[in-house]
């Protein structure tokens, strides 16, 4: 348990539009999970195990029939690469990068996810934390091309800075935009916009529940 959510979105200090602003539900994070996996989560677990850096592995989580391996941020670069190049792993595409924003997680604020999978019909996932104090994770992008955009698109939504991307600029808000919108302490009702002539009023302004 690392706190409750109030309404659809969890958003504080601002109207919720959604309409399920009377919603409250306990936010709570699956804890590690003790092996054995059973199948081939054991295999991956122990190929990995062997050849990851000492302390590298934080916790493994198997939820919903998935395993996740969390990475601590420092070991990430490595561990990326040895889950590419490993004859017994060879998880050589990265599918997707995701960021996600945990407010009442102090300290571990910031996650990001990373989905790999490839050669053996395998899908795992990493995810490394960072404080909003120090939002910096390494960048993959050296071991995995196709994560360039998806740092980025991370970076824009949600203010992690990778650390080593060739070029880690916004990709869909513009240069000048203020703060990250996918956080959840970004204010729900957003910023006028103007768009062809026309100002367009946050969504708190345009209508309300009660």
């Amino acid at each position: 348990m690392i706190g409750t959510r109030q309404g659809m979105f969890g958003v504080h200090g601002t109207g919720d539009t959604s309409g399920y602003g009377g919603l409250q539900r306990a936010v709570a994070m699956p804890g590690g999970t003790p092996g054995p996996y059973g199948g081939w989560f054991d295999e991956v677990h122990g190929a990995l195990t062997a050849i990851a850096p000492e302390g590298a592995i934080e916790k493994v989580v198997v939820h919903r029939g998935e395993i996740t391996f969390f990475i601590r941020r420092e070991h990430l670069a490595t561990v990326a690469r040895q889950l590419r190049d490993d004859a017994a792993l060879r998880f050589e595409l990265l599918s997707g990068v995701s960021g996600v924003h945990y407010p009442e997680e102090t300290g571990r604020e910031l996650h990001a996810v990373y989905l790999l999978s490839m050669t053996h019909n395998r899908r795992i996932r990493l995810e490394v934390v960072a404080p909003d104090t120090d939002p910096h994770v390494p960048s993959v992008v050296p071991t995995y091309p196709t994560a360039d955009w998806h740092e980025r698109e991370t970076y824009d939504f949600f203010g992690i800075v990778f650390d080593g991307h060739p070029a880690l600029t916004r990709i869909m808000m513009p240069d000048d935009w203020p703060g990250h919108p996918q956080r959840k302490d970004y204010p729900l009702g957003g910023i006028p916009v103007e768009y062809k002539g026309a100002t367009i009023p946050p969504a708190d302004e345009r209508r309300s529940y009660s």
